[in-house]
């Protein structure tokens, strides 16, 4: 139980982290910006997935976010510790960029050391009927009305699409380095006609 209430967090903390890097990424912010947006969007995300079982059940948005509170809070801010400064100490982990092996390598330790540091905290909250034993009686009640319409997203879903996404981004950086700079054997000709070509054409 512990192992899955891990996993379970753990998907949230890595679509806020990978995420949250990737608009760093794209707006050139700074590393502890960035840090700071992956931080916010690990608890959103991971609150919110923990958000939805419980308004299936049939818990109002209130109630749901109170118990979800107190059974994940302990757990995220533990896994986003660990992940961040992981990601910190990597040499060049945080400036690597997301078309390059070095970041989804990093992300892919960092995210597996995070939830070795998570796993005995959780099996400690759920020893006391604390963590996601507050939330674990709530899973697998029958829906109703338009709540049968919220998604019922399973651990094991989750944790194969995030491995899916990482594979997938670590294969298109590494066939992006294996590509090679591109070549400056051909330059462009100014528009006004000048300069010269590092080729010739055939004689007419």
């Amino acid at each position: 139980m512990a192992v899955s209430a891990t996993l379970h967090c753990l998907t949230g903390c890595a679509i806020g982290e990978i995420l949250g890097l990737m608009i760093g990424t794209a707006l050139g912010l700074g590393n502890l910006a960035t840090i700071a947006v992956a931080i916010g969007l690990a608890f959103l995300f991971g609150y919110a997935l923990s958000t939805l079982p419980l308004l299936r059940a049939g818990l109002g948005l209130g109630a749901a976010l109170t118990v979800v509170l107190a059974a994940d809070t302990l757990s995220i801010a533990t896994m986003e510790l660990v992940d961040n400064l992981v990601m910190a100490v990597i040499p060049g982990a945080m400036e690597a960029g997301l078309v390059n092996p070095v970041f989804w390598l990093s992300m892919m330790l960092a995210l597996t050391v995070a939830f070795f540091a998570a796993w005995p905290v959780n099996r400690h909250l759920l020893a006391r009927g604390k963590g996601h034993a507050l939330t674990h009686h709530f899973h697998g009640a029958e829906p109703e009305g338009a709540r049968r319409y919220i998604p019922d997203l399973a651990t094991s879903t989750l944790v194969a699409a995030i491995v899916a996404f990482m594979l997938g981004g670590l294969v298109v950086s590494v066939a992006d380095e294996l590509e090679g700079p591109p070549s400056d054997t051909a330059h462009a000709v100014p528009r006004d006609g000048s300069g010269t070509r590092e080729f010739s054409a055939p004689p007419r």
